[in-house]
């Protein structure tokens, strides 16, 4: 009995040539600033690192002792910091979900507006994005103000809302005010991102999809997402990573008042308010930290395989 030859198994691991030679052209096209900007910014970081582990206050540079990490441990062990988290995430969380979900409603309606009008649509909706974020913020405390802003008059007929509203008198309105604020001016970040991935999407799937009788329901869902799923990986990741280092509108809105406080403010209020230079770059770093944290989750739970996705084979 002879033995049928044994078919010879595609190695997974093993890179082709068209990834090869795109990814020679990547470090190529993106090398040269992705060293200017690791020499630029390498030396801040390690620097925080290293002023991290002094007990160093600006008013007394002669006291500089050397303390290892009890930066660090005085900084976890305090409650402040875990409230501090706790609002940073929901600020992030709340900013990033509705933001995702508006910012796919708008790339759904530019991919399907006339041609004609895509270029005025899309330039249209960045004009927030635009604005500068001080300037933004500044904005909004000015119509959500008890003394100057207008939000109450328009609103006066909602239950609950009058002329004496205080918007940033307690938590959460303030938190309110914070995410709409960051919810208006970033989501056409979101936006465009996610208008990019849709043009990825391949029109003939749609059709096929549409001959199999699947609603539009089930060709987002299995057509439209799978597809965009890279596109969507790019927007959350970017998204959440600005989130998180939220500080111009709470220093601009609330000034960290009514427990507000975010990681950046606390980094601030520590180094440049109370000059702990030691315990402020200890923050900074743990914050840094927190960031690069969440993007290896995030690229984690997507795992896009962009191979695939070029089709390779």
């Amino acid at each position: 009995m002879t033995e049928r030859p044994t078919e010879k198994k595609a190695d997974p691991a093993k890179t082709t040539d068209r990834a090869r030679g795109e990814r020679r052209l990547g470090w190529m096209l993106a090398g040269p600033a992705f060293f200017v900007m690791l020499a630029v910014t390498l030396y801040p970081i390690l620097n925080a690192v290293w002023l991290s582990l002094f007990n160093y206050r600006l008013t007394d540079p002669d006291n500089r002792s050397f303390i290892w990490f009890k930066n660090y441990s005085v900084i976890l062990t305090d409650p402040l910091w875990w409230q501090v988290i706790w609002v940073t995430l929901l600020i992030t969380v709340i900013t990033v979900v509705v933001e995702l979900v508006i910012g796919f409603a708008l790339a759904m309606v530019m991919n399907k507006a006339i041609k004609t009008l895509r270029p005025f649509l899309r330039t249209a909706i960045l004009i927030p994005y635009a604005i500068i974020t001080v300037v933004s913020a500044f904005a909004w405390q000015f119509a959500f103000a008890l003394d100057t802003g207008f939000v109450n008059r328009w609103l006066g007929w909602v239950p609950g809302i009058d002329a004496q509203t205080d918007w940033f008198g307690s938590f959460w309105p303030s938190i309110a005010i914070i995410c709409l604020s960051e919810i208006w001016k970033t989501t056409p970040f979101i936006s465009l991102l996610l208008l990019a991935g849709l043009a990825q999407v391949p029109e003939d799937m749609q059709e096929a999809a549409k001959v199999d009788g699947a609603t539009a329901w089930q060709r987002l869902y299995k057509v439209t997402l799978p597809n965009m799923k890279a596109a969507i990986m790019v927007a959350v990741l970017f998204r959440t990573l600005d989130a998180f280092r939220i500080f111009d509108n709470v220093f601009v809105m609330t000034g960290g008042a009514n427990e507000t406080e975010t990681v950046s403010f606390l980094a601030y209020r520590t180094t440049i308010e109370r000059v702990e230079i030691g315990l402020g770059s200890a923050v900074s770093v743990l914050l840094f930290l927190c960031v690069v944290l969440i993007a290896a989750v995030a690229i984690k739970l997507f795992r896009v395989d962009l191979s695939q996705m070029r089709g390779d084979k």
